[in-house]
């Protein structure tokens, strides 16, 4: 891998290793050798402090984010950020609310927002950043805007926002019109892909998605990385919600993105 390569702000989401056999060492040596210098993790995979730190000096390998549940952070916040800091990392991501898939009322959208506006100020407090990972239900559109919308209405500034572009576009949402609405709030993005219909259905999830690597599905990237960019992109977070093979997925996903970033980021 050249300098260039390894100094690309990309890094995978570990969600998608998940079904990997082996120990998380074992999953962090896979990441580095198939060329990913950045992670962004779920918790604490379980280790301690020291335990991760270890292994991130091992493989070389730094935390960008992480992903926790909403009520890891209303319960542990203190010890999450500690944690968090010790790494050396300062973006916390809610990724998924289970009470929000299939809610149709604008309100509780509203009410979620203010709830996570409070815990977004209190991590400003400690030098962190909060961010919301969307899937495809915040799409919906409840009185004449986005659930989405209404949710970012009511969080106010002290919440950023972490788009993945494959389920704002399987909802029929225009991911670069979306991108340039939240720019300057999207620290982080999730890029995946949308297989052509009919394709790859043993990677289907719910309601027949079919996700993609990176480049080989439908969406547009050089206009989409653009809008990324302009978006406030700091790190291009590769991920698969349900990869037949995931090192191979990812490793495709990334080579895609060593080509095509450095044009984007240096225009």
């Amino acid at each position: 891998m050249t300098d260039q390569e390894r100094s690309l702000p990309i890094a995978v989401q570990m969600y998608t290793l998940r079904t990997l056999p082996g120990s998380f060492d074992d999953t962090l040596a896979q990441v580095a050798a198939a060329g990913f210098t950045a992670v962004e993790t779920i918790g604490d995979h379980g280790c301690t402090v020291d335990q991760m730190r270890a292994l991130l000096d091992k493989h070389r390998l730094r935390v960008i984010s992480t992903h926790l549940q909403l009520d890891a952070l209303q319960n542990h916040m203190p010890e999450i950020i500690a944690f968090n800091q010790a790494i050396g990392n300062d973006t916390l991501v809610v990724p998924f609310i289970p009470a929000l898939r299939g809610e149709r009322r604008a309100n509780v959208f509203q009410e979620t927002g203010r709830l996570l506006g409070e815990l977004g100020r209190r991590c400003q407090e400690a030098g962190m950043h909060l961010l919301y990972h969307n899937h495809d239900w915040e799409m919906a559109d409840l009185d004449g805007q986005l659930a989405l919308d209404w949710l970012f209405e009511s969080a106010g500034p002290s919440v950023g926002f972490e788009p993945d572009l494959a389920w704002i576009a399987s909802s029929g949402v225009e991911p670069v019109a979306l991108l340039h609405r939240y720019a300057g709030r999207c620290l982080r993005v999730h890029v995946k892909d949308l297989a052509p219909q009919g394709e790859r259905p043993e990677d289907a999830l719910w309601d027949g998605i079919v996700m993609a690597d990176v480049g080989s599905g439908t969406l547009d990237w050089p206009a989409v990385l653009a809008a990324a960019r302009d978006a406030g992109a700091q790190w291009y977070i590769v991920e698969h919600d349900n990869p037949h093979e995931p090192i191979t997925s990812v490793s495709h996903s990334l080579h895609y993105l060593q080509h095509e970033l450095p044009a984007v980021l240096s225009s």
